[in-house]
């Protein structure tokens, strides 16, 4: 597999986990299964909304822009460029700062763990790190240029 099909399957477990989330919080589910922690305490608490917005909806938003870029750089075409690659490492960067953010809140505002945020947590650090190898490869097949195999299409020395 590709790192950008990684980042693809990555981002739609994390979609899931996050439209999960948004529905118990929009009222479309009534109580969150939750084994490990205090789901609970942490997404009814005054640090679940930002601007307005439920925070689960903001990750429901990076995995969808994510799993978009993922699959249109994925394309034979997409693939040669570097656009995807950068708005890849990017975008999961700032979710990877944003769910630390969030963590911080979790543990010593809130006092409460939510097994679902770490999850979503750590999906977001398993796609920057894939990011990172995607754009690395990236990067090194620009510097590498095209292999010539025969010496007659090296340019001409100048004398």
């Amino acid at each position: 597999m590709k790192p950008r099909q990684i980042v693809a399957l990555l981002a739609l477990i994390g979609l899931f986990v996050a439209l999960y989330l948004t529905l118990y919080k929009i009222g479309v589910i009534g109580t969150l299964t939750c084994s490990i922690g205090s789901c609970e305490t942490v997404n009814t608490s005054r640090y679940s909304v930002l601007l307005g917005v439920p925070v689960a909806m903001w990750g429901l938003a990076l995995y969808v822009v994510l799993l978009v870029t993922a699959l249109v750089g994925s394309g034979s075409a997409a693939e040669r460029s570097s656009a995807a690659s950068w708005l890849l490492t990017l975008l999961s960067g700032w979710g990877v700062l944003f769910s630390g953010w969030l963590t911080y809140l979790e543990l010593f505002r809130i006092h409460a763990i939510c097994i679902w945020c770490v999850t979503s947590a750590t999906i977001l650090v398993l796609i920057f790190v894939t990011s990172l190898v995607d754009l690395r490869q990236h990067m090194q097949r620009v510097r590498v240029g095209p292999i010539v195999r025969d010496r007659s299409e090296w340019p001409a020395r100048r004398r």
